[in-house]
């Protein structure tokens, strides 16, 4: 036989032919194998944003002049979001009261920079019952904001409706909290949101007993609780700071946050654009970084994270990754239906690895695949799923 009936490259026949064939250059000859299992050259880059903190207009320090010029001139990131609250703060103003919210989008104009530094029209509204608080961000850079019935407040109707705006993305925070978080177990499958923020400044919200928690939790208000309800929900980071300091390490002055690392939102996008970066985000082409800009390409049977795909019934799944970090990696997760499937122990002996594996198990009508990336320092970075059905 001389087909790859294996469940890993490794088992493949050919490989152990290139290595007892009695032939020379056997190296040569294995480096080639292994290149049959690399993709095509991703047309993407990676570009790094802070997209979730607060200036004196709500609840936060500094201006927005303060916060977007940091996050352009000392973090050096691509992209940014201020998301001030839309009820002020406590004995604040409204953001739609005292000219705020045309503040907002003058300054998102202001320090817009096609190629360089992208800004993105955001703020934070809260919506009990459903979300403790949502992140909305416009396509573009000038909008109304979006009021209902009940200011603080949303209905089903109302959430339906602005999760099907193909202008705004809403991106709720704080999933996991006990107080307020979302209870992904009854939440309609029609209220899921396209991504969701698993890492803040306020902790991790992968899973329920997770290394660095929020500060209160309840299960079933994680990432992965509404993973395995069958929603297709990403992941993105962003730290909800209270101060400007976006995409720094700086003491933001406020003891609920609990982490010193930001929270970094990674996109895979075509160019540095507004409307790149946009569309990324909603196709879920981005991942989550704890602070360290970790760049990572995964991808299965060729499709980059965020993907809906089918198996076409055949078995093999090609699972690939290549993930860059700043610093030594500690291991390489990848995460099927919920549970650690295949590790990369790198154990500090690199910042840069390459992994391919192949899996030959459809478990479910449909499954999922994460990567989760850990360094020695113990920062982590969070790829979007794929998900894969299977073929009839």
């Amino acid at each position: 036989m001389d087909g790859r009936d294996n469940f890993h490259p490794s088992r493949d026949r050919r490989f152990t032919r290139a290595v007892y064939g009695g032939t020379t250059g056997n190296l040569s000859v294995l480096r080639d194998l292994v290149a049959t299992y690399r993709p095509e050259a991703s047309p993407y880059k990676v570009y790094f944003g802070e997209i979730h903190g607060h200036s004196e207009l709500s609840d936060g320090r500094g201006s927005p002049d303060d916060y977007f010029a940091t996050a352009r001139d000392e973090a050096k990131l691509d992209f940014c979001a201020l998301t001030d609250h839309d009820h002020g703060g406590v004995r604040a103003a409204e953001l739609w009261d005292a000219g705020k919210w045309e503040l907002v989008q003058q300054k998102v104009a202001e320090y817009h920079e096609h190629g360089r530094f992208v800004t993105m029209l955001g703020y934070e509204r809260d919506s009990w019952p459903y979300y403790p608080n949502a992140c909305l961000y416009y396509r573009e850079g000038s909008g109304e904001m979006v009021r209902g019935q009940e200011d603080g407040e949303i209905t089903h109707t109302e959430l339906a409706e602005l999760l099907r705006r193909d202008d705004i993305l809403t991106i709720p925070h704080q999933i996991s909290q006990l107080e307020v978080g979302v209870n992904f177990r009854a939440l309609p499958m029609e209220l899921m949101p396209r991504l969701v923020e698993i890492y803040s400044k306020w902790g991790t919200s992968e899973y329920f007993d997770n290394p660095k928690p929020i500060r209160t939790a309840v299960r079933g208000n994680y990432w992965r609780d509404a993973l395995e309800r069958g929603a297709r929900v990403g992941c993105i980071a962003g730290s909800d700071i209270h101060s400007p300091f976006p995409g720094l390490v700086r003491d933001d002055g406020d003891d609920n946050l609990r982490q010193p690392n930001p929270g970094t939102a990674a996109v895979l996008a075509t160019e540095l654009s507004r409307d790149a970066i946009f569309e990324a985000l909603v196709a879920r082409r981005c991942y989550a970084c704890e602070g360290a800009r970790i760049r990572m390409d995964f991808r299965l049977s060729g499709a980059f994270m965020g993907s809906e795909i089918c198996d076409e019934g055949s078995p093999e799944r090609c699972i690939w990754f290549e993930v860059e970090a700043p610093d030594a990696i500690e291991n390489i997760i990848v995460i099927k239906n919920g549970r650690d499937q295949f590790a990369w122990n790198v154990g500090g002996s690199a910042a840069k690895h390459r992994g391919v594996v192949v899996d030959l198990v459809a478990e479910r009508d449909c499954d999922y695949y994460y990567l989760r990336t850990t360094m020695v320092d113990g920062r982590r970075a969070w790829s979007s799923p794929v998900w894969v059905e299977r073929g009839r």
